[in-house]
């Protein structure tokens, strides 16, 4: 990987936090990092859970990682240490990074990060993957995602033929998180290999992003999920921004009233990108003529099989899993409902098939949610579904409070996949043979 991400001239600046990070400053930090990780225990063919929020520690730690010939575990920092401690336990790193300070604020995108470096195992990794990605549904077998040091190649170089991606010269205003597909590949990985500089903004606000883009002279792609086009399209610009070439986003579709105001108050493309952490981007539309379709990237094929969306996939990305109804015969079963053109190739995703929604830009499954909140004490049964949010019907012992249950979940689910509504029910409704009823109004009529 080092040849196609840390290549180019030691002044050349790579990342602006806001203070400029050259390639050779970014080069030491990643050999002090993989003296650290070597210390502690790491061996070529190991993994390393890099538990860090996005910094400069992070970065280092993640290229030191496979400058090592190891594996990347990438935990979101967000998920809590009941979630961490269970996807040790199925992974087993022989090394962990996590932060033993922090400082910057809560709003900050990228925070100033002292990293801790501790052995966990001896075990080499479980599978040959450069990466392991953790989707909502982590501690099932099915949502262990693993992607080759080919196959990221293959994706930083699928990008560079993308027309509308910001190219050597230009800048990326990074908002995502890089843990996340779009913020790893579509952000980090790319703007290293082609020379874009990464400039994320120092807070997560309109006007931080705004900020961002005017402080060079250079042009700048605005890098996010629909919520941060909601967050700019409500910011009035103190003047005017010729440095802003465009705003691509990755995600669900963004409200056709959201992207209205958006392009009316900026007056650039507003893009789209559709992808998944299976196999990163999928299609794209970056400059706003095909909504809400996209055509697929190069040399990735899309075909629609009874109503859902297939995506050419050489290899199963699931590490430990030969799920036929997932994956089979080179073609990833995306479980998005979608349609593609016959004339024009170009693709129009209807939505999920399955219990996956999206929330703010990530991924949450409703089936583990639900899973856990069938697993607290006083539950006997529990509903989770999608109701303008995450809702919880929970039938209970009859000791169970609101506060305590919430208390529970917090402890055990990351902010975003916790229900935003939860309901305490004697008897949840079910079907003549016993089925628990997941109908939203019946759910609902059974509260009322």
């Amino acid at each position: 990987m080092d040849d196609i991400l840390l290549a180019g001239a030691a002044s050349d600046v790579c990342l602006r936090l806001p203070e400029p990070v050259d390639r050779g400053t970014l080069r030491r930090l990643v050999g002090e990092a993989q003296e650290r990780l070597t210390a502690a225990g790491l061996r070529p063919g190991g993994a390393v859970a890099l538990r860090l929020p996005p910094s400069l520690a992070y970065v280092a730690h993640l290229l030191a990682t496979w400058r090592a010939g190891a594996q990347a575990v990438l935990l979101d920092h967000r998920l809590t240490d009941h979630e961490v401690d269970r996807a040790l336990h199925r992974l087993h790193p022989q090394v962990v990074v996590a932060p033993v300070r922090t400082g910057g604020g809560a709003l900050r995108v990228f925070v100033d990060v002292t990293a801790g470096v501790r052995p966990w195992s001896d075990r080499p990794a479980g599978s040959p993957h450069a990466v392991i990605q953790l989707s909502s549904g982590s501690t099932g077998p099915s949502k262990v995602i693993g992607r080759t040091a080919e196959d990221l190649v293959a994706e930083v170089r699928r990008y560079t033929q993308i027309d509308g991606v910001a190219r050597p010269g230009e800048r990326i205003i990074l908002l995502p998180s890089m843990v996340h597909v779009l913020g790893l590949v579509g952000g980090l990985l790319y703007g290293l290999h082609a020379g874009v500089e990464l400039c994320p903004p120092e807070r997560l606000s309109g006007d931080a992003v705004l900020a961002a883009v005017a402080a060079q002279d250079t042009p700048a792609t605005v890098l996010g999920v629909p919520f941060h086009i909601g967050l700019l399209a409500s910011t009035v610009p103190s003047g005017p921004l010729p440095q802003l070439a465009r705003m691509t986003t990755g995600g669900e579709l963004v409200p056709t009233a959201v992207a209205r105001a958006f392009t009316d108050r900026y007056g650039v493309p507003l893009g789209n990108m559709y992808g998944m952490t299976e196999v990163g981007v999928i299609g794209t539309d970056l400059y706003g003529r095909h909504r809400p379709a996209i055509a697929p990237a190069p040399g990735i094929r899309v075909r629609e099989r009874d109503g859902e969306l297939w995506v050419s996939c050489p290899a199963n990305p699931y590490v430990g899993l030969a799920d036929p109804t997932r994956w089979a015969d080179g073609w990833l079963h995306t479980r998005d409902a979608g349609v593609v053109d016959p004339d024009t190739g170009l693709v129009t995703i209807r939505g999920r098939l399955d219990s996956q929604v999206s929330v703010g830009g990530l991924k949450v499954d409703l089936t583990e949610v639900e899973a856990t909140v069938a697993g607290l004490p006083g539950v006997t049964a529990a509903v989770v579904v999608w109701d303008d949010g995450i809702s919880a019907y929970v039938q209970h012992d009859g000791a169970l409070t609101e506060d305590t249950l919430d208390r529970l979940l917090a402890e055990r689910l990351a902010g975003f996949k916790r229900p935003r509504a939860l309901h305490l029910l004697d008897q949840l409704p079910r079907t003549t043979t016993g089925k628990l009823v997941r109908s939203v109004p019946a759910l609902r009529e059974a509260v009322s």
